[in-house]
This record gives C-alpha cells, sequence and structure tokens, in this order.
C-alpha cells in the first residue's frame, strides 16, 4: 500500500469517526509525531519497548505466520475501507 492509498484510508476512516475525544486523540498523536525530530520517538522509548519493537519486526521478517491484508480485511469487514 502506498502513501496516496494510506492518506485515503486515513481519510475515510477519519470521516466515520463521530467520537470528538477519539479525534482529538488522533490529532495530538499525529501533530506531536509529525513535528518530532528524526528519532525522537525511538529515544523516548525505555529499553524493554525497544527490545519489543526489534522482536516485532524480526517477527515480521518471517512470512509463514503473517495474514494478508486482504485475508485481515474480510474477517474483520468494519475495518476495512
Amino acid at each position: 500500500m502506498g502513501a496516496i492509498e494510506l492518506k485515503s484510508d486515513l481519510h475515510k476512516m477519519l470521516d466515520q469517526i463521530e467520537n470528538e475525544q477519539l479525534l482529538r486523540t488522533i490529532y495530538d498523536f499525529l501533530k506531536e509525531r509529525t513535528n518530532a525530530p528524526e528519532g525522537a520517538i525511538w529515544e523516548s522509548l525505555t529499553e524493554e519497548q525497544k527490545k519489543e519493537v526489534q522482536l516485532s519486526y524480526e517477527e515480521s521478517q518471517v512470512e509463514e505466520p503473517l495474514i494478508a491484508w486482504e485475508e485481515l480485511k474480510k474477517k474483520h469487514p468494519w475495518k476495512s475501507s
């Protein structure tokens, strides 16, 4: 999924959210991440959190247990576009 499709999907999701508090939380999250200097988010993690991220990345490189995006959207149609 490329940047254009991601942006389109995000727009669709945001348009469906009616909960103002959730929208504010998403806005604050994105604003903070957008303005953060490169590497700042990683540096803000604890060593345990960094290990979890690294483990997740390593596990994602093994395709066998992964579920295809299209299959996941079929199982959870409320999350699909």
